[in-house]
């Protein structure tokens, strides 16, 4: 473990690896990161899957096996990566364990295609909770419009989940909402609410991304001197908005009765342009209570040269917000930016599935 990332540790920073595949599985990579570089988590996206199963020959004796059978395409990804996310839950369990369900989680993603039907995605986490059939995953779900009910049923159905895709502030505020009414409703159920737990991805390097083209476009000295701060202005505000959600009655009611708080996952952490520190996205966002899902390159990035300087999130609030302000009177619309980029991360990700798809097909 190095120090910059045990520092991290300290803070309250959950350290989890934004990718898996089946060699990092069987080489003892995964087990090597857990024991040395304190990673105590794995997410997973059809991004990931579709790169993993298309590179290597580590899928091979599966594939044909289920090409043998005959078995459709579809069903033969949801065989192969569930079978990655079990083996993956089954080395992070000794961490599920030690942090008492808080970490050594897994995630895998419900199908992108059904972003927008509520009731199918409620459907396709419970299947997915079922095949995995680990007590340590965690059943992605896109925090569209659709998604905020699908998540309020699943959670109601006692199944832990990872929100993805969160962009804007009043849509993290209806996920935290979309929680606590799931929450509610097992409470209901009588179900033991110590046992669910959840994560919120909020995401961040493709908010610069996106508001830089914006700036770049502007061209004026003035946009070039807030380039590459609004990703970490928007996330820190999400932090302050977790802490008024969770310091609530209705909040304090159920942590009585046992519940877990859903953590701030920071998502889309590796840094896109060039010009940027390549861990801003870590450093700048050291708060207690929160999850940071790195590429491998951003870990490896923290572990030489990362400067954890504790807290780097209390006492922003008014600065972040004072950054936001600054975009929308330059002619950039904060209401527009998160729609397109909720927009593109849907597209992505079922661009991705459809990959996959094809390339298992090849396969």
């Amino acid at each position: 473990m190095t120090d910059a990332l045990k520092r991290l540790s300290e803070e309250g920073v959950a350290i989890w690896l934004d990718d898996l595949s089946r060699k990092r599985i069987t080489s003892g990579n995964l087990a090597e990161l857990i024991d040395q570089q304190h990673v105590v988590g794995v997410t997973t996206n059809p991004t990931i899957f579709q790169k993993a199963i298309s590179q290597g020959d580590g899928y091979d004796q599966q594939l044909s096996d289920l090409a043998a059978r005959r078995v459709t395409v579809e069903e033969a990804i949801r065989m192969i990566t569930t079978a990655d996310v079990r083996d993956a839950a089954d080395i992070l369990h000794p961490v599920f364990e030690a942090t008492n369900g808080q970490d050594g989680r897994v995630s895998i993603e419900v199908d992108p295609r059904l972003a927008h039907n509520a009731k199918a995605t409620a459907a396709e986490a419970r299947q997915l909770a079922w095949l995995v059939d680990r007590p340590n995953t965690l059943i992605k779900i896109p925090a569209t419009e659709a998604g905020l009910p699908a998540i309020t049923e699943t959670i109601g159905n006692g199944i832990s989940v990872n929100v993805t895709l969160i962009f804007s502030l009043e849509r993290y505020r209806k996920v935290m909402d979309a929680y606590l009414s799931g929450l509610e409703t097992a409470k209901e159920r009588g179900l033991d609410l110590s046992k669910i737990h959840s994560v919120a991805s909020f995401f961040v390097s493709r908010v610069d991304t996106e508001i830089d083209k914006r700036l770049d476009a502007l061209g004026t000295e003035e946009a070039k001197a807030l380039r590459g701060k609004a990703a970490v202005a928007n996330a820190r505000l999400a932090y302050q908005a977790y802490e008024e959600v969770f310091d609530s009655e209705r909040w304090s009611a159920l942590e009585n009765a046992g519940a877990n708080r859903q953590r701030p996952l920071w998502a889309s952490t590796g840094v896109k342009d060039p010009a940027y520190q390549d861990t801003m996205y870590v450093t700048d966002l050291v708060a207690p209570n929160t999850v940071n899902t790195m590429p491998e390159a951003t870990l490896e990035a923290v572990e030489d040269h990362g400067e954890i300087r504790g807290n780097t999130v209390a006492g922003t609030y008014e600065q972040a917000r004072a950054h936001l302000d600054a975009l929308e009177r330059l002619g950039v619309p904060y209401d527009d930016v998160v729609r397109v980029l909720e927009d593109e991360g849907v597209d992505k990700f079922e661009a991705s599935w459809n990959d996959l798809l094809k390339s298992t097909q090849a396969e």
